[in-house]
């Protein structure tokens, strides 16, 4: 590769390093020309997989400045899904295309600009997506709205109950009696007969 190509290429990688979200680190050694052109396919939007020399891999990563966050990682066959989209839906990717075939290895990587192993990019690809993550939230949102349009709605029932309470409350203090009490019928009875007696003598 001439000097020029090369210094061309480390830019490229350079550039691809700074402005994805993540970059993930494979060993493809085993894989067929079809085989990688299928894992391109499975990946999608959410990344790009590149054939990478280590040399001109390692001088990017400084350049970028990741060098220690793939420190130990460029040796043999290497390969690197840069991430555009969704981490989680790329790390799924991956997941499920390194289950069909075994010889896909994945090395580890950064995302975020947080050093990955192997294990936590699996445990990555075992979270909800992105969009799913946004679905839930708009429906505890639209949940929680619903409630809050219940409560507000029970408002006035409550406020004409407390009203009425006041009411009463207000007038038996003014006849001596409590919000409950209510006058003896008996004693209706007697008060009307001696209204009568007194009347007749």
């Amino acid at each position: 590769m001439a000097r020029a190509e090369k210094v061309a290429t480390v830019a490229e990688l350079t550039e691809r390093f700074q402005s994805s979200s993540g970059a993930v680190l494979a060993e493809y050694r085993g894989l067929s020309v079809a085989q990688l052109a299928d894992l391109r396919h499975a990946l999608g939007e959410q990344a790009t997989f590149s054939v990478v020399k280590n040399t001109l891999t390692k001088l990017a990563a400084a350049e970028a400045g990741i060098a220690a966050e793939l420190d130990g990682l460029l040796v043999g066959p290497s390969a690197i899904a840069f991430v555009k989209g969704d981490v989680v839906e790329a790390a799924k990717g991956l997941r499920n295309f390194a289950r069909d075939n075994p010889a896909l290895v994945i090395k580890g990587g950064v995302i975020d600009g947080q050093p990955m192993s192997p294990s936590e990019i699996a445990r990555l690809a075992e979270l909800e997506s992105r969009e799913v993550l946004l679905a839930m939230l708009a429906g505890a949102m639209k949940a929680s709205g619903e409630n809050a349009a219940a409560t507000l709605a029970a408002l006035p029932v409550q406020m004409a109950r407390l009203a009425g309470a006041l009411h009463a409350q207000r007038d038996a203090a003014g006849t001596g009696q409590t919000p409950t009490e209510t006058p003896n019928d008996e004693a209706v009875a007697d008060t009307a007969a001696a209204d009568q007696d007194q009347t007749e003598e």
